[in-house]
């Protein structure tokens, strides 16, 4: 048996190349190396926690990311992409799992806390909000998933969900459930790209990143409005590459061929002699060799709109086989399978 993976994104708008560098290459990677079940969802009532009164939003962004996971390469033959609001197991293993968790449980968790302070909730928090862990976990459990990739800022969720199974296999005396291990990036600052602004995380709120779905146009407009040296002014004057967005994005992007090139440039611009212009352009011919195919790709899938939601439609079929099969072992196990 293979081993199962879960993962996805709340579609709250378009990714951005900083979703690409973070989880969506790797996830590809994961499909082809054929080692595991990969499961990658569009939690979207996940993201109705927080957008209740605006789902058009939601609605327009389901279509959106799933262009974009298939212009990046995620493939429907080799993993199942779905949407969440269409496995409604997941909801009722989410009431199952909610007796179990206390109040104050959840008011701990300092992923929540954090994410709740961010977003000025005060004393309007919605119940859906508070309890989403809980959700998280029905996610991951539905599907029986061995591991989570996720940033460490998420280990507080994954020991939640953790707690849930152990506390639901004990209570039940069955081992129905299984602990999932979260899967963590070995170096987190490689797996995060900072915005264009220099802010320390490209954000769609900071309205600093470049999306995958970008035309040329609007790329070439972007970087060469980066953040560089401020103190920079001349070609000739010494310029820093710390905090410098445009090394930042060479440094992430380049490839191994690249190397070279790279640190000369950084020599020269450190020495004065090298202006800004010169550093853009070439980081726009590394960005455009790495999505200049993508977008074809997506522009090609976005011909036929019907049949992306075809391929998630049959992606949430086979994954609500899976979770109603799980469904029915909870159910079981907690001897309120009535009529069997």
């Amino acid at each position: 048996m293979k081993p199962t993976i879960l993962t996805g994104d709340r579609p709250t708008g378009k990714l951005h190349i900083g979703h690409y560098i973070g989880s969506l290459k790797n996830r590809v990677l994961l499909q082809n190396e054929d080692k595991y079940n990969l499961f990658v969802f569009l939690a979207d009532q996940q993201a109705l926690t927080d957008h209740a009164k605006e789902p058009e939003k939601i609605i327009q962004s389901v279509g959106e990311v799933a262009l974009d996971y298939l212009a990046v390469g995620l493939d429907p033959n080799k993993s199942t992409i779905f949407i969440q609001s269409q496995i409604p197991e997941i909801a009722e293993l989410s009431m199952y799992y909610m007796n179990l968790v206390s109040l104050a449980r959840l008011e701990r968790n300092p992923t929540v806390k954090s994410e709740i302070a961010q977003k000025g909730f005060g004393e309007s928090i919605p119940a859906g909000f508070l309890v989403y862990p809980v959700s998280q976990a029905a996610d991951i459990t539905a599907f029986k998933a061995n591991l989570v990739p996720v940033g460490t800022d998420q280990k507080p969720m994954i020991e939640q969900t953790r707690e849930i199974v152990r506390s639901f296999n004990h209570a039940y005396q069955t081992d129905v459930l299984i602990e999932p291990e979260g899967f963590y990036p070995k170096d987190e600052k490689a797996g995060r790209l900072a915005g264009l602004d220099g802010n320390a995380k490209m954000s769609k709120s900071l309205n600093n990143g470049i999306y995958i779905s970008d035309d040329a146009d609007t790329v070439q407009k972007k970087v060469m409005s980066m953040y560089t040296d401020p103190d920079h002014i001349r070609v000739e004057d010494p310029g820093k590459i710390e905090g410098n967005m445009v090394f930042h994005y060479l440094d992430v992007f380049g490839k191994p061929e690249d190397a070279a090139t790279i640190a000369d440039m950084k020599a020269q611009y450190q020495a004065g002699g090298l202006g800004d212009v010169k550093t853009k352009r070439y980081l726009l011919e590394v960005l455009d060799r790495e999505f200049a195919p993508i977008r074809a790709r997506r522009l090609e899938f976005a011909k036929d709109m019907g049949q992306v939601y075809d391929m998630l439609k049959a992606g949430s079929q086979k994954a609500q086989a899976v979770a109603a099969q799980t469904l029915d072992e909870v159910k079981s196990a907690m001897g309120i399978n009535y009529f069997k």
